[in-house]
Order: structure tokens, then C-alpha cells, then sequence
């Protein structure tokens, strides 16, 4: 284990006294009851559940949260469970100027809640603040590592966040809160509208949450890609032709996950199976990307990166696919779920 997995994470300060905390999870158990245990200093903390059979719910409880139990007849996001916590928590305190989002497999670490109220008292023109999400136990398997390095974008004003951050109450609330119909990438769909109005986005340079990936088996990796190739597709129709919101994301994949393999075979036997030397291409784009990012990784880490990389080219363009489908047929997605309960 890195030393990431070892910071600190105690009670909040009093500072953050106008902070609230809206925690979503399903079936997250003692991911969840880590999560909660360390928000002890807030006031108003809100967990929203989405059809838990884990005892979530009764832990949560047990735990001092208010719980928002969501009906199950309607379909499940991680948008729709956000926007329900936040209605709660401001029925709860009227007065909260903040709201801090986090998912019920993550921990908020010591001092954030300070560093990131402070950033946004100091700068009027933020609605969100976050940092670095980093995984607990990176070197518990390859997946839980490629995730902690995809977690670490750089610091300073950017144009998107994750699903923990530290948001404005007011900037909230004037764009209407998460598309409750996006099944994944609400948050940076949430930044676009933001940044339509004038609001800007911050990363500190410091960690926010310790997350639990729990992947252990490639599969569960494949639909976690499946998942991201969805959210750029359905990104990229909603806010593409305006600003070309993930439509670089799009194009790529569908190039790379569908056309040029495509190409490849089609040609095979015109060409005498001389087109097949366009899958050459896979792994020189691998190289490529390892070898830029070898200086902050590593020359292993980046050579293994790169070939993820490369290899989620193909899950994010199924869920490209999956999405373009759904749309035509005039259904909506269901949720895609990687992560398997924890046993109670």
C-alpha cells in the first residue's frame, strides 16, 4: 500500500460549520460506513440510497445520516440521487452555503473541507471546487491503479470535476441542479451549464477522497469503459455542436474501436491481407501514449497505461454504440454497473 492509502482522514473543523454533505450510494455497506464515520463534524449530512439489499439504509441510519430512500419505480442515477440529497439537506438547513458531493465509496480526507471553503470564499466567481480522488488500495490490482492515475488531472481552473466536489449552493441552484436523465458524466455536463453562466471550476493540488475502486477482474473494468464511451456519446449530443463538449472523446473512438479495424478486415482479401498492416497502428498509438506519460508514472506504469488506453478504445466505442442505439429505439439507458456489493 502507498502512502496514499494512509492519509490522515479525522473529523472535520468547525470552519466548515455552513458546509453540507450529500452522500449517494447502493449497495456500499462498509464502504458506506467509512465514508459516513468521517463526517462526524458536519451538522447536515444526507445519504440518498438507490435500492440497496445490503443494509445500507439501517447502517446509514445508525450512523446519524438523514436517509432518502429513492423510488424504485423510476430509474436509478447517480444525477437523480444528487439532486434528492441536495432538496433534503436544504429543507434540513436553509442556510448552507455549500454542498459537498461525494459518492458512498469515498472518504473525505482531513483538511479539505477548510482548503476548499476557503478557495471558494476567496474567489466569488467559483461554483465548484475539488481535488484529487485517490484510490485506498492502488496496488490491490492493476485496475485499481489505472483508476488512481486517471483520477490525477492537473491542478489549477479547469473545465470539469468528478463526483466529489465542493459546489456553491447558489450556482447550484441556478442551473436547476444534475440532468437527472444522464446515466454517468453528469458532473462534467453539470460544469458545462456552469461555465455557460459565468461560473468557473477549481482543482486544488491536494487529495479530497480516498475511493474504493474494488475491481479485481477485467470484466469489471470493461463495463467501467463501457460505461465512460456512454457518458462522452451522450455528452457530446447534448453540448457537442455548442462548445464540442467530448466530441474529440467521440470521434476518437469510433475511429479507433470501430472504423479502422473495420478497414482493416474488409480489405483483407482486395488487398492480399496487406490492409491488415493498419493494425500495426494499436500498438504504436499504445507506445505513444505510455511514453508521454512516462515521466509522471514510470516507464512500466506508462507502458501499461498505454495499453489500456488503447484497449478501452474499443469498450468506450461499444457504449458509444450502446447509447446511438438506445436513442434511435427512443429508450433510455440503464444504468452500468461495475462494482459488486460488499457482504455484509
Amino acid at each position: 500500500m502507498t502512502a496514499v492509502a494512509t492519509v490522515a482522514a479525522t473529523q472535520p473543523s468547525r470552519a466548515a460549520a455552513m458546509i453540507g454533505v450529500v452522500v449517494i450510494g447502493r449497495n456500499e455497506n462498509e464502504r458506506l460506513r467509512n465514508c459516513l464515520s468521517h463526517l462526524s463534524g458536519i451538522t447536515a449530512v444526507v445519504y440518498v440510497d438507490s435500492g440497496s439489499t445490503d443494509g445500507s439504509v439501517v447502517l446509514a441510519r445508525s450512523l446519524g445520516a438523514d436517509v432518502v430512500e429513492l423510488d424504485t419505480s423510476l430509474p436509478f442515477t447517480a444525477a437523480r440521487a444528487r439532486n434528492a440529497g441536495f432538496s433534503q439537506l436544504r429543507k434540513l438547513r436553509s442556510d448552507i452555503e455549500f454542498i459537498q458531493f461525494v459518492d458512498g465509496d469515498c472518504q473525505i480526507v482531513d483538511g479539505w473541507f477548510d482548503h476548499a471553503q476557503q478557495t471558494l470564499q476567496s474567489r466569488p466567481d467559483l461554483a465548484i471546487v475539488c481535488g484529487w480522488r485517490r484510490e485506498r488500495f492502488p496496488h490491490q490490482s492493476i485496475y485499481n491503479e489505472l483508476c488512481d492515475w486517471e483520477w490525477q488531472a492537473p491542478a489549477g481552473d479547469t473545465t470539469w470535476c468528478g463526483g466529489d466536489f465542493l459546489i456553491r449552493t447558489t450556482a447550484f441552484e441556478q442551473v436547476h441542479g444534475f440532468n437527472e436523465s444522464i446515466i454517468a458524466g453528469e458532473e462534467p455536463e453539470l460544469c458545462v451549464r456552469l461555465r455557460q453562466q459565468g461560473w468557473a471550476i477549481h482543482r486544488l493540488p491536494e487529495t479530497m477522497t480516498l475511493h474504493d475502486a474494488a475491481m479485481s477482474r477485467f470484466g469489471q473494468w470493461w463495463k467501467r469503459t463501457v460505461r465512460t464511451g456512454h457518458a462522452f456519446a451522450e455528452g457530446a449530443a447534448m453540448h457537442g455542436r455548442s462548445n464540442g463538449h467530448c466530441v474529440r472523446e467521440v470521434r476518437s473512438n469510433w475511429l479507433w474501436g470501430f472504423a479502422l479495424p473495420i478497414i482493416a478486415l474488409a480489405l483483407a482479401w482486395p488487398t492480399h491481407f496487406w490492409s491488415l498492416l493498419l493494425l500495426v497502428l494499436y500498438p504504436l498509438l499504445a507506445i505513444k501514449i505510455g511514453l508521454s506519460a512516462r515521466h509522471r508514472m514510470g516507464f512500466r506504469m506508462a507502458m501499461i497505461f498505454g495499453l489500456f488506453c488503447v484497449i478501452a478504445k474499443f469498450s468506450q466505442a461499444q457504449g458509444q454504440l450502446r447509447y446511438t442505439v438506445m436513442r434511435l429505439l427512443g429508450r433510455r439507458s440503464r444504468l452500468i454497473e461495475y462494482k459488486e456489493p460488499v457482504k455484509c
